[in-house]
């Protein structure tokens, strides 16, 4: 069993950044690839990215590569997602989630966090 609590969300001006963390419960934490997904209102859940187990591995959705930067830290137990020149359409509730295997779909993660909004003006 793996407890997800993101933080780090909040309002931000388009051009800005922040850095969004996910701090995991339990021992086995260090096993799991973990992902971040997004959904705005009226959309379905998107692929935001993802990293393997060890961290050498990783993966981002078009729309955020070159921008966003996932990383872990498996001695803290956390894993997080620097997201830089924010754009309006980045407006979302982010979410983390742990998977066995490191994948782009949602239904591969097993456990999810409860969400932090991310609101960007323009």
């Amino acid at each position: 069993q793996v407890q997800l609590v993101e933080s780090g969300g909040g309002l931000v001006q388009a051009g800005g950044s922040l850095r969004l963390s996910c701090a995991a419960s339990g021992r086995t934490f260090s096993t799991y690839a973990m992902g971040w997904f997004r959904q705005a209102p009226g959309k379905e859940r998107e692929f935001v990215a993802a990293i393997s187990w060890s961290g050498g591995s990783t993966y981002y959705a078009d729309s955020v590569k070159d921008r966003f930067t996932i990383s872990r830290d498996n001695a803290k137990n956390t894993v997080y997602l620097q997201m830089n020149s924010l754009k309006p359409e980045d407006t979302a509730v982010y979410y983390c989630a742990a998977a066995r295997s490191q994948t782009r779909l949602a239904r591969g993660y097993d456990y999810w966090g409860q969400g932090t909004q991310v609101t960007v003006s323009s």
